[in-house]
C-alpha cells in the first residue's frame, strides 16, 4: 500500500523544499551576475585609465557588462520556470491530482528565450545595466572630448 500524497506526507515537504532552494540559488545567482560585473568593469577601467587610449578600455568594458546582463537575465528567467514549476506542484497537490512521477522532478516549466528575453526588459534587469552602459557611453564620450585625465596631470 502507497502513502497518499498530501500535504504532510515527508517525500512532498522535501520535493517543495528542495524546489524553494534551487529557486533561492536561481535568484542569488542573478544577484551574484551583477556584483561580478560591476566588479569587472570597474577594474577594467581603473586599469585601463592611465593607458594611451582610455576610450576604447571602455569601449571593451561594455563587452562584460552585455555578457552579465545575458547572464543575469538567463537565471532571472529559469527562477521564472522554476516557479512555475513549483506553482504546478502545489496546484497538483490541492487538486489531488499529484502523482509519484511529479516528485523529485526538477524541470523548469521554461519557455525558453522567450523568459530570457523577459527577463532582460523587466525591472529586475533593464534599470541596473541601463545605467551602467549610461555610465561607460558617459564616459567615453567625455574622454573622447576632452582627452585622457592623465596628460593634464602630468603638465
Amino acid at each position: 500500500m502507497t502513502t497518499p500524497l498530501d500535504e504532510t506526507s515527508s517525500a512532498v515537504q522535501s520535493h517543495i523544499t528542495a524546489l524553494q532552494g534551487v529557486i533561492t540559488r536561481m535568484a542569488s545567482n542573478s544577484a551574484s551576475s551583477k556584483t561580478w560585473c560591476v566588479s569587472l568593469v570597474a577594474a577594467i577601467v581603473v586599469l585601463g585609465g592611465g593607458k594611451e587610449a582610455p576610450a576604447e578600455i571602455i569601449g571593451v568594458a561594455l563587452l562584460p557588462t552585455l555578457l552579465f546582463m545575458y547572464l543575469d537575465a538567463y537565471y532571472l528567467g529559469l527562477e521564472w520556470g522554476f516557479r512555475r514549476s513549483h506553482d504546478e506542484f502545489v496546484r497538483k497537490l490541492h487538486g489531488r491530482s499529484l502523482t509519484l512521477s511529479d516528485l523529485y522532478n526538477f524541470k523548469p516549466i521554461s519557455r525558453g528565450f522567450a523568459d530570457t528575453w523577459t527577463a532582460v526588459t523587466s525591472p529586475a534587469v533593464w534599470p541596473f545595466y541601463s545605467c551602467l552602459l549610461c555610465m561607460l557611453i558617459g564616459a567615453y564620450v567625455l574622454i573622447r572630448q576632452l582627452g585622457p585625465l592623465s596628460k593634464g596631470l602630468a603638465s
